[in-house]
């Protein structure tokens, strides 16, 4: 394992609990198979315990992933393992993933437990885990705060029951890279048995610092798993970004020396995928993902890009997925030249009646705008998806609004309720705000618009909008997502999305049940 660095993903878990992020099972399962065709290592399903519907989405993960290690969280407790290990017993390989907090202020605050209570629980939960798999992982939570005596105390323990890889989880965000770095390091020289385990480093970016954190644990350190998720979703601030890990890797192999399995080509279209299904937008800038990472404005820059690229880019953007298929499809393109480009991109529909139901959207919107984007194939794809998940309670029709200047707006939408259409008019602030008015007026749901975002799916002034819309009511917090060329008919459809999401029965996690 010297030379290699496993790559686990924990996006449906982890990254799961950002507030509105929690997916269906369609959605887990969709993210799920881009994970295995970019070939990550370890995908990190869920948290079985936490609900129905996470343990039936990690169940149907486990049976259809068979190149990457299924994995679940688990509190160090029998019950817990037991769920876990029945969620993943059609999985080919499968990890456990047990943990209990070892600092100070978690043990009196949070676990008020002693600390022989949780040596012994954890001790107890690993060799109960042992008894379903061979590939048993420990985190101390808050590890990076935990008293260093004790923390050696707990991991040489767990590893003489049977932990394979033992994870060091920096929970808050609180370490720097040198010290957290030094940290592994020195633990893995005081533990007896640190040979017999495989480290691992899962950081959060509440100050910044996650992806450097994880680098320096690998790199100072000697961990040869990095815990990560795509955009770097996550609570709070997020969690190590997978694509910046990666690439750091990959372009500065000459500096770090490990191989890595993942193919790169699939980062930006995962990167989309998992974007358009949280509502959670990439931001230009972003490193690897963000559409500017690889624009060029100065005019220097694009001289020297010009005359060699390497001059300002370090990387290749074809190497992690950015498109540089120059076919341009519209009204006149054919079915096949749209599967296609699904192929391309990456997408897999479960059906040719699928593929045509997203054909028929497809023509749609090219009568609409002459260019059709990949990220606007995205959209439809994700769209589609969305509406055949679950049952409609309420669905878009149609939409007409009146804006002038110095009168106020006025918006009149006619939308399904269980298949019987119905007409909300509403005069609002602007015509966005008449619109959601308008069908507040009908729906009176009571919930609170805690998120409105919009943001032009691609470039000109044919873009598409894609409006993200977060509702919170009796402590559930849901996203809907809706696209459109015209913005206030989006905004609608996104409205209507996070209501159906409101109304669905499907269980999801909690995203407070679990903080590794």
């Amino acid at each position: 394992m010297a030379d290699k660095l496993i790559i686990f993903d924990t996006t449906l878990r982890d990254g799961e609990q950002s507030p509105g992020a929690s997916m269906t099972k369609e959605e887990k399962i969709r993210i799920a198979k881009a994970l295995e065709r970019m070939k990550v290592d370890v995908i990190e399903a869920g948290f079985a315990a936490s609900s129905n519907g996470d343990f039936d989405a990690i169940h149907t993960i486990a049976g259809l992933i068979k190149d990457s290690t299924i994995c679940s969280l688990a509190r160090a407790n029998d019950k817990d393992i037991q769920r876990a290990a029945d969620a993943l017993k059609p999985a080919g390989h499968f990890r456990i993933h047990t943990f209990i907090a070892t600092s100070a202020l978690h043990m009196e605050k949070k676990l008020r437990m002693s600390a022989d209570q949780v040596y012994e629980q954890a001790r107890l939960a690993t060799r109960f885990a042992r008894k379903f798999t061979d590939d048993v992982e420990f985190s101390p939570e808050d590890g990076s705060r935990s008293d260093l005596d004790f923390l050696c105390r707990v991991l040489e323990a767990v590893i003489d029951e049977g932990a394979t890889i033992i994870n060091i989880p920096d929970t808050v965000g609180y370490a720097v890279p040198e010290g957290y770095g030094n940290l592994i390091k020195t633990i893995r020289e005081r533990v007896p048995n640190s040979d017999k385990a495989v480290w691992s480093v899962h950081c959060h970016d509440d100050l910044g610092m996650a992806v450097a954190n994880s680098l320096a644990g690998v790199h100072i350190g000697g961990a040869r798993q990095i815990e990560c998720t795509i955009n770097g979703l996550g609570e709070r601030a997020g969690n190590t970004a997978l694509e910046e890990v990666v690439m750091a890797m990959k372009t500065r192999k000459d500096y770090y020396g490990l191989e890595l399995g993942i193919d790169t080509t699939h980062i930006v279209p995962t990167s989309k995928l998992v974007s358009q299904i949280t509502g959670f937008v990439v931001q230009p800038n972003k490193a690897v993902v963000g559409a500017n990472a690889f624009a060029h404005a100065s005019g220097i820059h694009q001289d020297g890009v010009l005359k060699a690229r390497d001059t300002y880019e370090i990387m290749r953007a074809e190497d992690v997925g950015w498109a540089t298929n120059k076919i341009v499809l519209g009204k006149l393109s054919g079915r096949n030249a749209f599967k296609q480009r699904l192929e391309d991109l990456g997408v897999t529909l479960e059906s040719e009646t699928d593929v045509n139901a997203a054909f028929v959207r497809f023509k749609e919107l090219a009568d609409r705008k002459s260019e059709i984007f990949d990220e606007d194939i995205m959209a439809i794809v994700s769209e589609e998806s969305a509406e055949m998940q679950a049952k409609e309670t309420f669905r878009f029709v149609s939409l007409a609004q009146h804006s002038e200047t110095g009168e106020q707006p006025h918006a009149r939408v006619v939308f399904a309720v269980d298949g019987i259409e119905v007409q909300g008019e509403s005069r609002g602030n602007g015509p966005v705000d008449a619109t959601l008015h308008a069908i507040e007026s009908k729906v009176t749901s009571g919930a609170e618009l805690v998120l409105y975002s919009v943001n032009a799916i691609t470039t000109g002034t044919q873009a598409q909008g894609e409006v993200t819309v977060r509702l919170s009511k009796s402590g559930r917090i849901v996203n809907g997502v809706g696209t459109d060329p015209d913005i206030v008919a989006a905004s609608a459809k996104a409205y209507i999305a996070a209501l159906n999401k409101l109304h669905s029965k499907v269980e999801k996690l909690n995203p407070q049940l679990s903080s590794v």
